[in-house]
C-alpha cells in the first residue's frame, strides 16, 4: 500500500483492536483513542511518534472549538447565578398542570437549558440533582426518574446552540448557523414526543399534577424567566444575521449569563464565579483532549485508507436518499453505544460523508441525521454517558433503568425515521429564514 509495512487490513484491526480493547479495560476514550494510534506510528518506518502529538495539536487549531468551552462556561455560570431555579419556575408555570407534572417540568426545563448549554451530560448531572429524588419524593418509580431525566437530557445535543454541531460544522465544514436552524424543529419534536410519553406513563401509574397557574402567576413566571430565554435568541439571532460567528457567539453568551447572574439576579458569589471557571476548565479538558485524539486516529485512518475500503462494496448497493439516510442513521446509531459523540463526529462522520453526498443528501441534512443519532447513543449501553450520570445520581444500576430508556426511545426514534423521509423537517428554517447556509 503505497510503501507501507502495514497493509489497510492490518492497519485497520491494529487501530480499532487496540482502540476497543482498552475501552474494554475501561481505559477513558480519549486516552483510548491516542495509545491506539501508537503501534502503527511505532512500526511504520516513514511515521513516527511525535505525528501524534502534531495531528491532536492540529485539531486545536481551530478558532470554532474556541465555542465549546465558552458555552460550557454560559451554562455552569446560568446554574450557579439562579437562572435553572426561574426557568423551573416557568415550567410549572406552563406544563405542572399535565399528568406527571413534576417529570413534565423535567423535560421543559430541558428544552430551555438545551438552548442555553450545547452539553448534554452538563444537562443531565444538574436535572438530576434538581429532579430525581423530587419525582421519587412524589410517588414516581426511580427507574422512570432516572431515565426520563437521562433521556430528556439529549435535547441539549439536538437544539442550538449545541456542542456536537459545532464539532461538526468545524470538521466537515459545515455552516454552523444552518445547523443551529436546523435542530430547532426536531429538537422541539422530540421534546413534545417526550412529553407525551410522560403523559402515557403518568395515565397508567397514577403520577401526581399540580395545581393549574393563573394567568398572573404564568406572567409573573414569564417575566422573571424572560431574561435568561432571550439567550437562545441572541446567540441563533446574532449567527442569522452575521453580527457575530459561532465563537464570538459564545463569549456573548458568557457575558450575558454573567450580566444576568450579576447584575440582574445578584446571585453569583465569587465563590460560584470560581466554581463555575473550575468546573469548565474540567469538562472542557476532557472534550477537547477527545477532539485531538481522535483527529489523530482519524488522520491514521485516512494514512492507511481504511474508509476507502471500508466503503468500497457500499456504492454498488445503488441506495436512494431515503435507504442511505437510514443507512446513516443505523451506523451511528450502533457506533454511538460504543463511542462518545465527538470522536464519533471525527472518525465515522468524515467515513461517510461522502457516501451522503454520492446519495445526494444536503450536507445539513446529513448532519442532522449523524447528531441526532448519535444523541440517542447518551442513553443506549454500554456506553450511554447520560444515562450512567443520571443512574450515578438516581443510585441504581443502569439496567433498572433500561426498560423504561428503551420505551422512551420509540416515538423519539419514530422522528428520526420522520426527518430521514422528510428532509425539509430540517431544511426548512434555514431556507426561510437564512438561504446562504445552504449553498
Amino acid at each position: 500500500m503505497g510503501g507501507n509495512v502495514l497493509d489497510t487490513g492490518t492497519a485497520a484491526w491494529i487501530l480499532f483492536g487496540g482502540f476497543f480493547g482498552m475501552l474494554a479495560l475501561r481505559v477513558p476514550v480519549a486516552v483510548a483513542l491516542g495509545l491506539a494510534c501508537l503501534p502503527p506510528l511505532l512500526i511504520e518506518p516513514r511515521l513516527w511518534p511525535m505525528v501524534l502529538v502534531q495531528e491532536t495539536f492540529n485539531a486545536y487549531n481551530s478558532f470554532i472549538l474556541l465555542a465549546v468551552p465558552f458555552f460550557l462556561l454560559a451554562a455552569n455560570l446560568m446554574t450557579i447565578g439562579g437562572i435553572t431555579e426561574r426557568l423551573i419556575r416557568l415550567s410549572r408555570s406552563l406544563v405542572g398542570h399535565l399528568p406527571g407534572g413534576l417529570a413534565q417540568v423535567n423535560v421543559v426545563l430541558s428544552i430551555f437549558f438545551a438552548g442555553i448549554s450545547g452539553s448534554s451530560t452538563a444537562d443531565a448531572a444538574s436535572q438530576g440533582k434538581l429532579f430525581i429524588e423530587a419525582q421519587v419524593r412524589e410517588g414516581y418509580d426511580r427507574s422512570f426518574s432516572v431515565a426520563i431525566t437521562a433521556v430528556s437530557a439529549v435535547l441539549a445535543a439536538i437544539i442550538p446552540p449545541s456542542i456536537m454541531m459545532i464539532v461538526w460544522g468545524g470538521v466537515l465544514t459545515v455552516s454552523i448557523g444552518g445547523l443551529f436552524l436546523a435542530g430547532v424543529v426536531p429538537g422541539l419534536l422530540i421534546g413534545l414526543v417526550q412529553m407525551g410519553t410522560v403523559h402515557a406513563y403518568a395515565s397508567l401509574r397514577g403520577y401526581p399534577t399540580y395545581p393549574k397557574s393563573t394567568w398572573t402567576e404564568l406572567g409573573a413566571a414569564l417575566l422573571v424567566a424572560g431574561p435568561a430565554l432571550l439567550t437562545p435568541f441572541i446567540i441563533i439571532g446574532g449567527k442569522i444575521f452575521g453580527w457575530f460567528t459561532p465563537t464570538e457567539a459564545a463569549c456573548i453568551a458568557v457575558l450575558y449569563a454573567i450580566f444576568l447572574s450579576v447584575i440582574v439576579y445578584r446571585e453569583m458569589s465569587g465563590r460560584g464565579l470560581w466554581k463555575a471557571f473550575s468546573e469548565t476548565g474540567r469538562f472542557a479538558a476532557i472534550t477537547l483532549f477527545c477532539v485531538g485524539t481522535a483527529s489523530a486516529f482519524g488522520w491514521l485512518l485516512a494514512f492507511y485508507k481504511v474508509p476507502d475500503a471500508l466503503l468500497a462494496g457500499v456504492g454498488t448497493w445503488e441506495m436512494g436518499p431515503i435507504l442511505t439516510g437510514f443507512f446513516i442513521a443505523g451506523v451511528f446509531l450502533v457506533v454511538g453505544c460504543f463511542l462518545d459523540a465527538i470522536p464519533a463526529i471525527i472518525i465515522v462522520g468524515t467515513i461517510l460523508q461522502p457516501v451522503a453526498m454520492e446519495a445526494g443528501l444536503h450536507p445539513i441534512h446529513f448532519a442532522m441525521i449523524g447528531i441526532i443519532s448519535l444523541a440517542f447513543g447518551l442513553v443506549t449501553p454500554p456506553y450511554g454517558l447520560c444515562l450512567l450520570i443520571s443512574c450515578a445520581v438516581g443510585g441504581i444500576r443502569m439496567t433498572q433503568a433500561l426498560k423504561d430508556v428503551c420505551i422512551m426511545l420509540l416515538p423519539m426514534l419514530s422522528v428520526l425515521a420522520l426527518l430521514i423521509m422528510w428532509p425539509d423537517m430540517a431544511l426548512l428554517l434555514p431556507r426561510l429564514l437564512e438561504p446562504d447556509f445552504l449553498k
